[in-house]
């Protein structure tokens, strides 16, 4: 233990103040269990006398500007802790970081695609008691289906905060509604509240124009591409909801559901073709106004409002039997901590879910709330900007299907797409039943690894009946 007793009262007054000075540093840093690596552009260290949280999250310029703002707001207010913004350009590199231990935060965003590995590492405290302790209303302010969607184990795990679902984006100049109803084409009703595929059809062929060299309509051949098609028409992406073992894109409900679909998207007339995707990208055929119509979700928005001369809109995903979309989910979790860190973050966490905090998220144009007041408020819905029918992106979050919590999503991605892309691409399919069961059988290498056979345990052939044995048959 360090005493000034061991010196002299004629020791210099220099000596004393520095001996001090060491020890407040040391408590300080006791308490805040160290600095956490510097990556934002805020403040690296707390006010004398503050715990320093770290919150970790990532976007677009605007959307990490819109958190200091939110955390400079905070900060000005709090006399305990000291909030800091840590950010990344991508969800995938914060997480990088985050499971190599490079940096420890106390509160960070999460995909919900990548909620099942946080829960398996142990990397995140459940909020129920927290947020109840705090008097969050969960049913009044969201969503049930989103709340349920960052749920385990009986409890809440991080708190929904982004809600984007899949929406078709559609090139205003092109796809005209009003001169489509002028020939008898079918439209969707003048609230462009839904549409269905023989609708979705008719803009795509309207959109393409061969003397403009115009295109109507590209969807990304892969599993999120395709899933909401799957899902309107009353088909499954998995087999199971709960403990998946494979795809279930062979199901009747599912072939038929996509054989629907790739009449539509098959179509050489209308889509973009390969050689056109690799010479230029959906979304910059798009920008240029030479394709109808492009999937996206709302992080597209603001880049498309930059696009000079560009008019867009946006619609539902088209409905088959019924409406179904899928959806890009965010959560804020607490990261697991002494109980007094978890307990100020807690606080912060409260502070980040007020309206006020929200809507100065949304107003980036890129980020969609799940708390419903401010997603129906003019913050999010940016009525003097486009798109017009923004309305399109609240009423299609109810219509969200939620895959399973899966650990190897990005891998059974990778097996599949190329099976998902041969299917939109290829001229003609001779069996797609059979083609589909081929895609379910090798998604079981993922989804139930121990289920599929090893070829190195394959019984081995005898070379004559009685191996072994000194008398012949």
């Amino acid at each position: 233990m360090f005493s000034l007793a061991r010196f002299d009262w004629r020791t210099t007054i220099a000596v004393v103040v520095v001996a001090v000075s060491v020890v407040v540093a040391m408590v300080l840093y006791a308490g805040n269990e160290g600095p956490a690596r510097p990556r934002g552009n805020g403040p690296t260290t707390a006010a004398p006398g503050m715990a320093r949280l770290v919150f970790a999250v990532w976007g677009t310029e605007a959307e990490i500007a819109s958190y200091k703002d939110v955390v400079a707001t905070y900060n000005a207010q709090s006399e305990v802790v000291d909030v800091h913004v840590e950010a990344w350009p991508n969800a995938a590199l914060m997480l990088t970081d985050i499971q190599s231990g490079e940096v420890h935060p106390d509160l960070y965003l999460l995909p919900r695609d990548d909620l099942a590995e946080t829960l398996e590492a142990d990397r995140n405290r459940p909020l129920l008691d927290l947020l109840d302790a705090r008097g969050v209303a969960f049913g009044d302010e969201f969503p049930r289906d989103v709340i349920s969607a960052f749920s385990a184990e009986d409890d809440l795990q991080c708190m929904p905060y982004g809600s984007s679902p899949m929406v078709m984006y559609y090139n205003t100049d092109l796809v005209d509604f009003e001169r489509m109803a002028a020939r008898d084409l079918p439209v969707p009703p003048e609230d462009r509240e839904y549409w269905n595929l023989d609708m979705f059809r008719a803009a795509a062929t309207f959109a393409s124009r061969p003397r403009k060299g115009t295109k109507g309509v590209y969807i990304e051949p892969t599993l999120d591409g395709l899933a909401p098609f799957v899902y309107a028409g009353g088909g499954k992406l998995f087999d199971d909801v709960e403990e998946p073992r494979s795809l279930a894109l062979s199901d009747d409900d599912s072939a038929d559901s996509l054989r629907a679909t790739l009449e539509v998207l098959r179509d050489p007339t209308i889509t973009l073709s390969n050689r056109q995707v690799r010479e230029e990208s959906a979304l910059e055929w798009f920008q240029a106004g030479k394709l109808g119509m492009i999937a996206g979700f709302r992080d597209l928005t603001p880049v498309l409002r930059e696009t000079e001369g560009l008019r867009f809109d946006v619609m539902p995903m088209p409905e088959l039997d019924d409406d179904a979309t899928v959806g890009e989910l965010t959560g804020v979790c607490v990261a697991e901590g002494p109980q007094d860190r978890v307990e100020q973050s807690a606080d912060f966490l409260v502070n980040l879910l007020s309206d006020a905090a929200v809507s100065t998220i949304a107003a980036t144009g890129s980020f969609m709330p799940t708390k419903l007041d401010v997603s129906y408020s003019d913050a999010f819905l940016q009525p003097d900007l486009q798109p017009a029918n923004a309305r399109a992106f609240v009423s299609s979050t109810s219509s969200i299907v939620l895959p399973p919590l899966l650990e190897g999503w990005y891998e059974l991605e990778a097996v599949v797409d190329p099976d998902l892309e041969r299917l939109l691409t290829q001229p003609s399919i001779e069996d797609l039943d059979l083609e589909l069961e081929a895609i379910d059988e090798k998604s079981r290498a993922v989804l139930d690894p121990e289920d599929v056979p090893d070829e190195t345990d394959a019984p081995e052939e005898s070379s004559s009946p009685d191996e072994g044995s000194s008398e012949g048959p």
